[in-house]
């Protein structure tokens, strides 16, 4: 699921590294939740059933950035990760990218409604969200359509992780071997992270839209460390 905010663009540069700078859509950064249920996850030599499963939550912002060879990239900041997986906490960083914090989730899905629950363990996050399968994107989201939304986060493929080190972000590339998303029909949404004023000031933020991905067959790919 992906959980979408919009954000005065001065606001969301304050959230930024200095390489980044906020894609912008109709004027307005975009920036949100990517809830995420793996299954059947292992390195890619291994057959299926040797797979693990967990749930997990990336807050991120849409940005572009100058390339050193000229010309634009664009992908994700991620600024936190959190899963229920131990391993995921214990190998994240260290045998593939992304450091994660250990968060306890409550799901139920029951193919038409959802209700998700997440807290982390060190009281720094909390997600909650309340939705059902949809036909259409809200009135006021600023994607003017379906298509347009999923155009826009197709293309952020490659996200870029906070990690303990402040100088270093770490890469990695999403690839799908198809894309399909549906709107959801969204009845209650929070994340303490964009409810904090202290980094996200009354008026400079507000909830989009949301959207759901089922049955995506992926891989995730380690892409090079970016330093700053």
């Amino acid at each position: 699921m992906l959980v979408n905010f919009c954000v005065d663009p001065k606001i969301a540069q304050r959230r930024l590294p200095p390489h980044f700078r906020p894609k912008l859509h109709n004027g307005f950064a975009v920036a949100g939740i990517c809830l995420i249920r793996l299954e059947q996850m292992r390195p890619k030599p291994l057959p299926s059933f040797l797979g693990l499963g967990s749930e997990n939550a990336a807050h991120r912002m849409a940005v572009v950035w100058d390339e050193p060879a000229g010309g634009i990239g664009e992908g994700v900041f991620v600024v936190r990760r959190d899963t229920n997986s131990v391993i995921n906490t214990v190998a994240g960083g260290k045998l593939f990218p992304g450091e994660y914090h250990i968060a306890d989730f409550e799901v139920k899905d029951s193919g038409q409604d959802i209700d998700f629950k997440m807290k982390s363990r060190d009281g720094e996050a909390s997600v909650r969200l309340r939705a059902r399968i949809g036909n259409t994107l809200p009135a006021a989201s600023q994607f003017t359509d379906l298509a347009t939304a999923s155009d826009f986060f197709e293309s952020g493929s490659l996200g870029y992780s906070a990690t303990r080190d402040n100088r270093r972000l770490e890469g990695m590339i999403l690839k799908t071997k198809t894309w399909r998303i549906e709107p959801l029909e969204v009845g209650e949404v929070y994340s303490s992270y964009f409810a904090d004023e202290r980094m996200f000031p009354a008026g400079s933020i507000y909830f989009d839209s949301a959207l759901l991905m089922r049955n995506i067959e992926h891989e995730w790919q380690s892409a090079p460390d970016l330093h700053l």
